[in-house]
């Protein structure tokens, strides 16, 4: 499969609930521009998104193992999912089939399909552009080096608070 113009590839990093609020999001990573894509999921979609990328296999076929079974019968298979346009706050997405079929799919939907698949999820540029956040690039060996050389800098006296310790009764 060769890169489609104005596509990227994307990392599908995982899924993730927000603490103050009961949204769910799929976090997409553009690692060459350093952006992270959220898309706002349903919890169904979070849940197979996780499942899949946990390897976890149900005991009987969930809708997205089903669909993904449907079109490996029908001789077919998926080459990869691109993730359209963002409009209105709805992202956009296509299941392109290794026949050259391109089916309209939900960015949910086409990513647990993608996982199922091992296939790549492609983005458009532009959404990229218009959705994604800036990723923190400090990594923990940065933050073990900081740490180093503070300890290397600090002296005892620095902690000293000014009050007398207590004495055990």
């Amino acid at each position: 499969m060769g890169e489609e113009p104005g596509l990227v590839p994307v990392e599908v990093v995982g899924v993730r609930q927000h603490m103050s609020a009961d949204e769910i999001v799929v976090l997409l990573l553009d690692a060459d521009a350093e952006l992270l894509v959220p898309i706002l999921v349903g919890p169904a979609e979070a849940t197979a998104i996780a499942a899949a990328q946990a390897g976890i296999v149900p005991p009987r076929p969930m809708t997205h193992d089903l669909l993904r079974d449907v079109i490996r019968a029908s001789g077919d298979d998926l080459d990869h999912v691109e993730i359209t346009r963002l409009a209105d706050g709805v992202f956009y997405a296509e299941l392109v089939l290794r026949r050259a079929a391109r089916v309209d799919a939900r960015a949910s939907d086409a990513i647990a399909l993608a996982l199922r698949f091992d296939a790549p999820v492609l983005c458009s540029a532009e959404v990229v552009a218009l959705a994604g956040v800036e990723v923190r690039t400090t990594t923990s060996e940065e933050d073990l080096e900081r740490f180093r050389e503070f300890l290397d800098q600090v002296e005892p006296e620095d902690f000293e608070t000014g009050a007398e310790p207590e004495e055990d009764r």
